[in-house]
């Protein structure tokens, strides 16, 4: 998460989104930069709004704009899965070292999920708090210049993205019968992500 008092801006950090290239980038020109541990990088909305909003308003103000970044939803998943099959987690519960994508979903559609699939939610992630604090703005992963751009106009830089943190490659495919069972038990993270411009 990385705060910019001037700018009145706040830019969360959804995982797997591309955002631990825009702090790398950018935490140098912030005012406050959350980068460890992820429990507070990757601050959702509620911990925002229990956390860091009241410090955020009495120090710099009210009416602060909050930015995040958000991956179709499938895509987002299947980051996970690539992430999960890295080597140095290999022999932990929450490697997928040893299973296909589908034994991934499958994972991550039981209730409670195994460690291995137990990734969360972006909708939950960008859920807005009864009080009104919310997400004004969400961009598109698949549209990642567009953020680019915003940030730049927003701070007045000339940003470069680092390629950082990116997955090995792997079989991203899945019978289209789990494919429907997913949209069903995860629209709520659908419907948003088709809502963005």
């Amino acid at each position: 998460m990385l705060i910019f008092s001037k700018a009145r801006l706040v830019v969360l950090s959804v995982p797997k989104t591309g955002t631990t290239a825009i702090e790398q980038a950018l935490a140098g020109h912030a005012s406050i930069a959350v980068l460890d541990p992820p429990e507070l990088k990757h601050a959702p909305v509620y911990r925002y709004n229990r956390f860091f909003r009241p410090m955020v308003e009495k120090f710099i103000g009210p009416d602060m704009e909050i930015i995040a970044v958000m991956r179709e939803p499938l895509s987002w998943l299947g980051s996970w899965y690539r992430y999960r099959q890295r080597p140095f987690l290999g022999g932990t519960p929450v490697s997928t070292a040893e299973m296909s994508f589908a034994d991934f979903i499958e994972g991550y559609l039981q209730d409670p999920c195994p460690a291995f699939a137990n990734v969360g939610s972006q909708a939950k992630f960008l859920e807005p708090r009864p009080n009104g604090t919310s997400v004004d703005r969400i961009f598109r992963y698949e549209a990642l210049d567009e953020c680019v751009a915003y940030l730049e106009d927003r701070l007045n830089l000339e940003i470069a993205l680092p390629r950082v943190n990116v997955s090995p490659d792997a079989a991203l495919s899945l019978p289209d019968s789990l494919k429907t069972r997913l949209a069903d038990t995860c629209a709520e993270d659908f419907a948003l992500w088709s809502s963005l411009a």
